[in-house]
């Protein structure tokens, strides 16, 4: 995975995105930097994931410019509760997947490509559930799961959307692990969550409100000595 070096991933300029005939987010200025962590806050409905999907080109913006400084398309992974349970696919076919977006119409997957993906399982910790259902695996392990196939696209913009909501505490040591090495290696992270520790772990950070930038920089000055209802709840109350 090749990473920008530039000062900054994304750039967006005056952007507005939403669904159909609703908006959700409005005239956004911001910077993503290059090959670090950007945690992305705020209540539920502030826009987070909207942002993410607009990041990641499946939601297109209605206004405005979207800068990308990117050598191949984003890896977006949802959150797991988007993902169905009763899909028959097995945890590597489902990392495997990650690589779809290279090998074209009728291409066998190469040896780089089996090794992108033995890699990724092995960096989350679940090369040893490979041949298992997705649909048996518990909520951490699936997550798991998903995020592997998100680094087996070789990205070099990753987005996350709740990567470890309501994981245990070691689902949510991996993750974190395996993000801080990736961002070690030229990845940029863009990761939206609800905790408050995983935020302050980061080297940006973004702060919606109701659809608008609320706050951005450093996560010790956006954040401050803020209690975790702050980001959870709208700031108006």
């Amino acid at each position: 995975m090749v990473g920008s070096r530039s000062a900054s991933q994304v750039s967006l300029r005056d952007v507005s995105a939403g669904y159909a005939r609703t908006g959700v987010l409005f005239r956004l200025d911001l910077e993503i930097p290059s090959s670090a962590v950007t945690a992305v806050m705020g209540p539920n409905g502030s826009g987070k994931s909207t942002l993410l999907g607009l990041l990641a080109g499946v939601i297109p913006a209605t206004s405005g410019t979207v800068v990308h400084r990117t050598a191949v398309r984003p890896a977006f992974v949802m959150q797991r509760s988007a993902v169905a349970d009763v899909l028959p696919l097995t945890a590597r076919e489902t990392v495997a997947m990650g690589r779809w977006g290279r090998l074209g119409p009728f291409r066998r997957p190469s040896a780089e490509d089996r090794e992108a993906v033995e890699t990724s399982m092995e960096r989350l910790d679940v090369a040893d559930l490979a041949e298992r259902q997705l649909g048996e695996l518990s909520g951490g392990q699936r997550q798991r799961v998903l995020v592997a196939q998100g680094l087996a696209q070789g990205a070099d913009l990753l987005l996350l959307d709740e990567p470890a909501g309501a994981l245990d505490g070691s689902a949510r040591e991996t993750i974190a692990r395996v993000l801080d090495e990736v961002t070690g290696e030229g990845v940029t992270v863009v990761q939206a969550t609800h905790d408050i520790t995983a935020a302050r772990g980061a080297e940006h950070c973004l702060l919606l409100d109701a659809g608008r930038i609320a706050a951005a920089g450093p996560p010790s000055e956006v954040l401050g000595g803020a209690d975790p209802e702050r980001v959870t709840r709208p700031f108006g109350e």
